[in-house]
């Protein structure tokens, strides 16, 4: 085994591997104070299967308590040396891992600059020591031969806040030409509805049409018409998706235009990948795909065949000029990963030996083409399809799916948000009991509102004080988007799963209060505060950095009813203020 190793600051960091047939060069550059990139570069003489290599090294367990991953979920602890590495592809996760204290300061923050290739991310506790063990895995499974490879690796052990340090990188994968984000209409900026949780499979034109009036009165701007629209059958399965003919909405054109008239625009859903064993397209493509998966009832396309490709982008150019679409949202993309077996088959039609470089391929091709005709086009990518390279393509990324569950919502959007830059981050489609109290109901709203809201309920089935509650809260995030999505963002405390955050503009700041927390309000007197109890208590606990003086101090309830109003001075300091549940504060 090959050893080399490279000084990067403070750290050792060796290139574990059998290199065989290539040759290794480490090179170091300092960005600055203990911000460093460290590039790989392999070469060989004829292309040859590329070596699967490690770049690891040691990190001292000081001041160390937790860690955070596009994967992490709930799980906010700090890995073993044993453990199961992080693990991310060009569609699945992101390829970056931060270890943090408790404060919520940097301690040490690692990102690959392959996003296309699969990659390992490790840093587990070392029993013996108290150390970390770290390590980037390149060049994972099996891969299709190259003459040459690099990689850089981005290392940061600066003390600066979390979210800083990982917005940095976000910026660093953007600054990459092949990694361009895509452009994002505002309409993927304001609310949605979605027929998903309302209707699932049982697609109706009429019904959505009405739901879609009921929306647009409510805030809404866009409708996304999900899974059911192509079959009758109601299963949830997929084994009638692949020849998307709107079997179940034969008049697509006509509902379409329905729904434009109604002042919304109209997203369609797809399964990209998916070819099921009772369409048309199956036996097409018989020796086309990746794998079979008899579970779904459906086989995963091998879009290293041209021919596949332009297949599904022809799909997608004829939906959008024949019944004038608004965007797409392309689901399951990150289905598109290579088997033991099919990831060696190569020729025989195929362009690409790599099915990470063709379905990149595709998905560049699909947002190139569809921007040609309608240069608004909107692309909703969902959780864990959310890194750097579906950037390019994708300007909606929502979070996965979390049905009536506002804690997993807002956890989910928020750490797309640490990430995400530009791109628009939306809230899972959100639902809730139509006999919930609005005050419960409202905070599904809450707890998302530091990102693009999706609603899927029946809005004319909901009652009174649900769709007052709604109006009032979609209302304020309209009003105040500008500081809630483009503001100077800290969700606080990420491995206590953000008990408060808070967006600050010049004029603005919003203080959202999930937990029984105090939450650090660093105000400013130029600006008006703001102070969401998104929790079941009827108060919360704020500590002022500045005091506010003699200012105008509005309580109001969920359904945006006045309370309140007086004149009120706060010194700077820990302050408990009586807010109802899921109200609002106004100071200033």
């Amino acid at each position: 085994m090959q050893q080399d190793t490279a000084r990067v600051g403070k750290l050792s960091i060796t290139l574990e591997g059998e290199l065989n047939e290539f040759s290794a060069i480490l090179t170091t550059k300092r960005l600055q104070d203990d911000l460093y990139e460290l590039t790989l570069t392999l070469t060989a003489s004829e292309p040859a299967r590329p070596p699967a290599v490690k770049l690891a090294w040691r990190f001292p367990a000081i001041d160390i308590g937790a860690s955070w991953t596009t994967a992490a979920g709930r799980g906010r602890g700090l890995n073993v040396d044993w453990g199961k590495p992080m693990a991310a592809s060009s569609t699945n996760q992101a390829p970056v891992l931060m270890l943090h204290s408790f404060s919520g300061m940097n301690r040490l923050t690692f990102a690959c600059s392959d996003a296309l290739n699969p990659t390992e991310l490790m840093a587990g506790i070392v029993e013996e020591t108290g150390e970390f063990s770290c390590y980037v895995g390149l060049l994972q499974g099996l891969q299709p031969p190259v003459a040459r490879y690099e990689a850089t690796l981005r290392i940061d052990t600066r003390a600066v806040d979390y979210a800083v340090a990982l917005k940095e990188v976000s910026d660093w994968w953007a600054s990459f030409p092949d990694y361009a984000p895509a452009f994002v209409p505002d309409i993927a900026r304001l609310p949605m509805y979605s027929t998903w949780y309302s209707f699932h499979q049982n697609v109706d034109p009429d019904a959505i049409v009405k739901q879609c009036r009921l929306a647009k009165q409510l805030g809404c701007e866009t409708v996304i018409v999900d899974d059911g629209w192509q079959t009758n059958d109601g299963s949830r399965g997929y084994a009638f998706c692949g020849d998307w003919k709107p079997i179940r909405v034969p008049q697509m054109r006509n509902f379409v235009d329905r729904v434009h008239d109604t002042g919304l625009a109209f997203i369609l859903w797809y399964s990209v990948p998916f070819i099921g064993i009772h369409s048309d397209a199956f036996k097409r493509f018989e020796g086309k795909y990746l794998f079979h998966s008899e579970r779904m009832k459906a086989s995963v396309l091998d879009p290293r065949f041209p021919e596949v490709r332009e297949y599904l982008i022809m799909l997608y150019e004829n939906a959008l000029t024949e019944w004038n679409l608004d965007g797409f949202k392309l689901d399951f993309v990150d289905s598109f990963q290579p088997t033991p077996q099919s990831v060696q088959l190569t020729g025989e039609g195929r362009d690409y030996a790599s099915v990470h470089a063709a379905a990149d391929r595709l998905l560049a091709d699909v947002i190139s083409r569809l921007r040609a005709i309608k240069p608004q086009i909107m692309i909703e990518f969902r959780q864990n399809y959310i890194g750097p390279l579906m950037r390019k393509y994708g300007n909606l990324f929502r979070a996965g799916d979390c049905p009536n569950d506002a804690m997993t919502n807002r956890v989910r959007t928020l750490d797309l948000r640490l990430l995400a830059g530009n791109t628009a981050v939306h809230a899972d489609m959100m639902m809730w009991n139509a006999d919930e109290p609005p005050e419960c109901a409202a905070l599904q709203i809450l707890n998302v509102l530091f990102s693009v809201p999706q609603v899927s309920v029946l809005l004319d089935k909901i009652t009174p004080d649900q769709q007052r509650m709604v109006g009032f809260w979609l209302s304020f995030w309209r009003e105040h988007r500008d500081v809630l999505l483009d503001g100077e963002f800290r969700p606080a405390h990420p491995e206590s799963l953000f008990p408060y955050a808070v967006a600050t503009s010049a004029l603005k700041q919003v203080v959202v209060i999930y937990d029984d927390a105090v939450a650090e309000v660093d105000n400013d007197v130029q600006r008006k505060l703001f102070v969401v109890n998104a929790t079941r208590g009827d108060r919360v606990v704020v500590r002022l950095r500045q005091s506010i003086t003699m200012l105008n101090n509005v309580i109001k309830n969920c359904c945006g009813d006045t309370l309140t109003t007086e004149k009120r001075t706060l010194p700077a300091g820990i302050h408990e203020l009586n807010i109802p549940a899921a109200g609002l504060a106004i100071i200033g």
